[in-house]
């Protein structure tokens, strides 16, 4: 299906051609049929060239000066427009602002239709029109006489509409969906209804969709009239959706596929039109169906702070346009070049901002900015990808390079800090780094780091020199003695207390085998060897003269080793190791 428009000024015959092609009625409204104008936004649709030819849908819309807001939400949302101009009355001021709308908003394909060619003689009215369009965005467009009242021109003009839906660009069926809501009402028995025009993306029923801080369900679907399981882009369509009131939705809201839009009330924009500094500071924004007030502040002569009283969801390459309802005029359109712009709290910051806008690079810019952005905020944001991929992230290579120095420097200053500390907690480090995520944090890790267990530290014991060179000591003990523990005023007199001994034990140095009990890290498997080796169940006694140690290390030893299953109680106090019981059983003994 292709969506087009129709433009112009009031009683120029836009719906009567509507009407003439699809044969629908595109006027609502009773007040509408009664005096012969569109005072709301129409729809109509039909199919051109037979049954192989191209869907086409009209959003026709009002031409009065009264209902210029009307008019500009059917139009914004769609990709081409058929011009209107009566040759009996030529170019009017609706013509004029009908047409300033679709340049603001960026429209490049259209055609022009001459209408009521019976009544004057078309080729002043289309000179004139064609002349006007030619300074838009629309550019030189073909242009077809017709009447409504006695068909000549109709069939050219089927044929130009067909070779105008022809030259529109292919939707993207796999966008994320943004449906601009134009009208809303309800069905009895099917609940509310809300129609737009889907210019990309695919909608279906069952889908969960965003609908301002809500998330709705779609019941149903339908399409030039017909219901549908699913309706891709571009189309016009009518959405039911499940368990939502009428009265909390209306023309100008947004569905939404979930998660992948950010509401922004405050965007940088480049004007299209007047420059910022002739702009009043006060004018209504329209995009898409949306119109919203806002408050203009000048950056450079052609880029512009938009500050909007209601926040919209916007990408970076939106198109809008900025409108004087107290003059009824458009000053100026506008593309949307950042959706998340920089504070500008600072003196001067303001006309900083506009110079770095005149060199912007979109992707680069916001990433330098952050330093750090996840992979989908791209797209989300509608920026090109940019950066170093790190994981589900991107990384400003030279924030990346400083965050790297940073580190080294962070980790040193914290065993400066904590000196019996093994390592500094991966979120310490992510706050001291100012990084977004602590999943960031291995990324930043040069060779001299290394993560484990939550912890950053240097290679190496991470024991302050006094601290190792006591260890040291109780190394050599142990390597004579390895079930020998020191007493407490040994250790006293090696400055290793509670604190400087958890640190040993966390660094893999020492073992605690009870309070104030500890041996080499290798302890319990070297007594398990021995005690395995005497072949027999034993008893405590056994186990202290084959270790060689004393009472007060081999009870707490024995549980220790209990614990960890490697030896098993008996029950009369005596042990055997896991070892020889095990080797027992294969041998076919109890």
């Amino acid at each position: 299906m292709r969506v087009i428009a129709t433009a112009g000024h009031v009683d120029h015959g836009k719906s009567t051609l509507v009407r003439r092609l699809t044969g629908r009625e595109p006027d609502r409204w009773a007040e509408e049929r009664r005096r012969g104008l569109t005072l709301d936004l129409g729809f109509a649709w039909t199919r051109l060239g037979g049954e192989e030819g191209e869907e086409i849908a009209f959003v026709d819309v009002p031409g009065h000066q009264r209902f210029v807001p009307n008019m500009l939400a059917g139009v914004g949302p769609v990709p081409a427009a058929l011009f209107v101009v009566a040759a009996d009355e030529g170019w009017m001021p609706q013509s004029a602002e009908h047409l300033a709308a679709l340049d603001a908003f960026g429209v490049h394909h259209g055609l022009l239709a001459v209408t009521k060619s019976d009544r004057a003689d078309p080729a002043r009215a289309t000179a004139a029109a064609l002349a006007e369009i030619a300074a838009t965005a629309l550019g030189e467009v073909p242009a077809v006489s017709v009447s409504g009242t006695t068909g000549e021109g109709l069939e050219e003009l089927s044929a130009q509409l067909a070779k105008l839906a022809s030259r529109l660009p292919p939707p993207d069926l796999a966008a994320d969906v943004r449906l601009w809501i134009d009208r809303a009402f309800t069905i009895k028995g099917a609940g509310t209804v809300v129609t737009g025009t889907l210019g990309g993306g695919t909608l279906r029923v069952g889908d969960e969709v965003t609908l301002g801080a809500n998330r709705v369900q779609i019941r149903g679907l339908q399409a030039l009239g017909e219901p549908r399981e699913s309706v891709a882009a571009v189309a016009r369509v009518a959405v039911n959706l499940r368990g939502l009131p009428q009265d909390s939705v209306g023309r100008g809201d947004v569905l939404l596929t979930p998660d992948a839009w950010r509401p922004a009330t405050e965007i940088d924009v480049r004007l299209r039109g007047a420059p910022s500094g002739e702009l009043h500071r006060n004018l209504l924004l329209h995009l898409g169906s949306a119109a919203v007030p806002t408050r203009v502040r000048p950056l450079g002569p052609d880029t512009a702070r938009l500050l909007l009283a209601s926040p919209l969801p916007l990408r970076t390459g939106d198109r809008g346009l900025l409108r004087d309802p107290g003059e009824h005029r458009i000053p100026a359109g506008f593309d949307v070049v950042d959706v998340r712009p920089p504070s500008l709290a600072r003196r001067g910051a303001a006309r900083a901002r506009g110079e770095a806008l005149t060199t912007l690079e979109p992707g680069w810019d916001y990433l330098r900015r952050e330093g750090f952005v996840r992979h989908e905020d791209f797209r989300v944001l509608g920026l090109p990808e940019a950066g170093e991929r790190l994981g589900g992230w991107h990384a400003d290579p030279a924030r990346l390079s400083q965050s790297r120095a940073e580190a080294a420097e962070a980790v040193a200053a914290w065993n400066r800090e904590h000196p019996l500390a093994a390592g500094i907690p991966a979120e310490a480090l992510r706050q001291r780094l100012g990084l977004p995520a602590v999943d960031l944090v291995p990324a930043v890790l040069t060779g001299e780091l290394v993560l484990a267990d939550g912890l950053v530290r240097t290679p190496g014991t991470g024991l302050t020199a006094a601290v190792d060179n006591a260890v040291d000591v109780l190394e050599e003990r142990f390597a004579e003695h390895p079930f020998r523990a020191p007493e407490a005023d040994e250790l006293r007199k090696l400055g290793l207390g509670k604190r400087e001994l958890a640190a040993a034990v966390r660094v893999g140095r020492l073992r605690a085998i009870a309070e104030g009990v500890v041996l080499g890290p290798d302890a319990p498997e070297r007594a398990v060897e021995v005690l395995a080796a005497l072949g027999e169940p034993f008893t405590v006694s056994r186990a202290r003269q084959a270790l060689d140690s004393t009472r007060r290390v081999m009870i707490p030893l024995l549980e220790h080793l209990d614990a960890a299953g490697l030896t098993e109680p008996l029950g009369d106090g005596t042990r055997r190791t896991r070892v020889q019981g095990c080797a027992g059983r294969e041998n076919g003994l109890p």
